[in-house]
């Protein structure tokens, strides 16, 4: 349980890092050949640990701490009972069933998150300052009409 507590945090330490470094560069920013391969090897490891090690590490917890076994049947706590069981539920739901789709919900989380973060990246930089076009002496040019 620690570790999957651990990764999440550190998963989450590390994409704030990346919005705040986005929020620290200045508008119509170059970037150099070495800092695209610094932040590349950053990502590479964030979605190392966003899609292999929190999905491993939830899987590990809700099966081995858990017990969420294929052979022990989900009865929704009396109120989804299976027709097998007697119930009114057209199929049987297992424990497996719903570890696996808490491991496919951490992946379309983590990959909504990712979109959002790119969609930010690559929106350009609105400025503050109403900066006015001057002429090559340095006047304010200002259209008339």
């Amino acid at each position: 349980m620690a570790a999957l507590v651990v990764s999440i945090i550190f998963s989450l330490i590390m994409a704030g890092g990346i919005s705040w470094y986005a929020g620290r560069l200045p508008e119509n920013y170059k970037m150099t050949w070495g800092e695209a391969m610094a932040l590349s090897t950053y990502v590479f490891f964030l979605l190392f640990i966003v899609f292999g090690i929190v999905p491993h590490q939830w899987l590990t917890v809700a099966e081995n701490e858990w017990s969420f076994r294929a052979d022990v049947l989900f009865d929704g706590w009396g109120l989804i009972t299976a027709q097998s069981q007697g119930g009114w539920f057209p199929f049987d739901i297992t424990l497996r069933t719903i570890s696996d789709s808490v491991a496919a919900i951490i992946y379309i989380v983590y990959l909504g998150a990712m979109v959002a973060m790119w969609k930010s990246w690559q929106e350009p930089k609105k400025s503050d300052s109403t900066e006015v076009v001057t002429s090559t002496y340095g006047r304010p040019l200002v259209k008339r009409g």
